[in-house]
């Protein structure tokens, strides 16, 4: 629900969601992504999809699901869950990986995988915000 929640150019909403339970399926993800090892103990992931068939607005698919993928990331850290955004998306050779493991249509764009688990430490979050990079009025 929160992902679908998200901002969308035009309210195009080009998403697709596949959520993954099944440890078998799981297991075979880090052989096509060498980055979602914890993917194989996590309780579930989601396979957020871009769907560029169903655009008003060509090219804008990519910002929809990154932000529908934020906010999955939001909503797991609201219910006190650990998640995890791992790039698909431009990745030719990983998309091609995670749409046969997932039956993704080849008119569908695999874009990320969120895993979901219960984290097993909590870590601080990282100060990143470096005032040489806002600019105001004019760069």
């Amino acid at each position: 629900c929160a992902a679908m929640n998200a901002p969308s150019t035009c309210n195009q909403q080009p998403w697709q969601f596949v959520v993954v339970r099944d440890r078998s399926l799981l297991a075979q993800v880090p052989a096509v992504h060498p980055y979602a090892r914890m993917i194989v103990t996590a309780s579930l992931a989601i396979v957020v999809c871009g769907d560029p068939a169903t655009e008003k607005w060509p090219a804008f698919w990519v910002q929809d699901c990154a932000a529908a993928t934020e906010n999955l990331l939001v909503e797991a850290q609201y219910l006190g869950l650990g998640a995890v955004w791992r790039g698909v998306h431009p990745l030719v050779e990983r998309e091609a990986g995670v749409r046969r493991i997932f039956g993704i249509p080849e008119a569908v764009v695999p874009f990320a995988i969120v895993v979901v688990g219960y984290p097993a430490d909590t870590k601080l979050a990282a100060e990143r915000y470096d005032p040489a990079r806002v600019h105001r009025d004019r760069w």
